[in-house]
Order: structure tokens, then sequence, then C-alpha cells
């Protein structure tokens, strides 16, 4: 899971797409990117529309949720906090990262909110969600 420093909410790791960029391509460049680590996309188990306040901005976000796996899992520690950086646009965002155990996911803030289910048991089809914040 990804955290802002600055913020006690948890979200999925993943990026924006880059114009005539597949979106399983760029969840692998942004993966190396901001954790420098290698993935293999599996495969999509949600399609999200999530509303919700991005600072002073409104947000209208169409994710793409799928599971995924380490390519070499010595890229990155498999256990507690490491750190990354975000950058969109000209805002550059801090972020740490944690590894949480399936069955921690309920002690946790998770946004958007209503995946936490869906993480734990992922479903055997494609499911879509609407979250507003």
């Amino acid at each position: 899971m990804q955290k802002p420093i600055d913020d006690d909410g948890y979200s999925i790791p993943g990026g924006h797409v880059n114009f005539g960029e597949k979106s399983e391509e760029a969840l692998i460049r942004e993966f190396k990117e901001e954790v420098n680590a290698d993935i293999k996309v599996d495969r999509l188990i949600l399609v999200g529309e999530n509303f919700f306040p991005w600072g002073k901005r409104l947000c209208h976000q169409i994710s793409l949720y799928y599971t995924i796996a380490l390519c070499d899992n010595s890229q990155i520690p498999l256990s507690g906090k490491f750190r990354a950086i975000d950058e969109t646009g000209n805002e550059r965002v801090d972020l740490n990262f944690y590894w949480i155990y399936l069955n921690e996911l309920h002690d946790l803030k998770l946004y958007p909110t209503n995946i936490k289910e869906d993480i734990i048991s992922i479903p055997e089809n494609i499911k879509h969600f609407v979250y507003v914040q």
C-alpha cells in the first residue's frame, strides 16, 4: 500500500497513463519509476469510478485494478516501510510504501473505502464500482 507522509489513509499503488500507453504498460512503468521494481501484470480485477477532492481540485478518476507480482523479490524490501516519490505535473509527492497483510486490511483507512473485501478475496470476474468521497 502507499501512503502520503502527511496523511493517515492508504491507497493501492498505481499511476497515470501516458497518451498511447496501455494501462498494463503504465502500471509496469509506474512501479519502475516510483519504487524501482519490475512487475508482471496478471489480470484485471476491478474497474472503479472514484470521485474525491485532491487538494483544492475535485477529481473524477477511472481506475483499473490488476493483480501483479514482483519479478525480482530482491528489488524492494519485503517487509516494513520504504520510500518513493511520485511526480504528477508540477507536483512532487513523497510517499511511504508498506507491505500490509491481507488480514490487517480491515483495520486500515483505505481509499477507496469500498474495495477492501475485493482485495482480500479477489473476485473471479471483473467487478465495477463507484466510490464518492
